[in-house]
């Protein structure tokens, strides 16, 4: 398992990468970009405490213990 963290606007969030590909946290990279200018996905990305990556789906956990699963490939 790799631990990494990744910035999106001014918040640091912690990445577990199950899958040890690179390639998957280049592809969340991404994916985060094209979101960027998505309102609702940056009120929601605040309240995130962890990412996990499990084969091509990233689960963004919240602090409530509710998930959000979004396709990175």
């Amino acid at each position: 398992m790799q631990a990494n963290t990744i910035r999106f606007k001014n918040k640091s969030i912690p990445v577990m990468n199950f899958t040890h590909k690179r390639s998957h946290m280049e592809l969340l990279s991404s994916k985060l970009k094209e979101y960027e200018l998505h309102f609702e996905f940056r009120r929601k990305l605040k309240m995130i405490s962890l990412i996990e990556i499990i084969g091509d789906v990233a689960i963004f956990k919240y602090n409530d213990g509710t998930k959000l699963y979004l396709e990175v490939s």
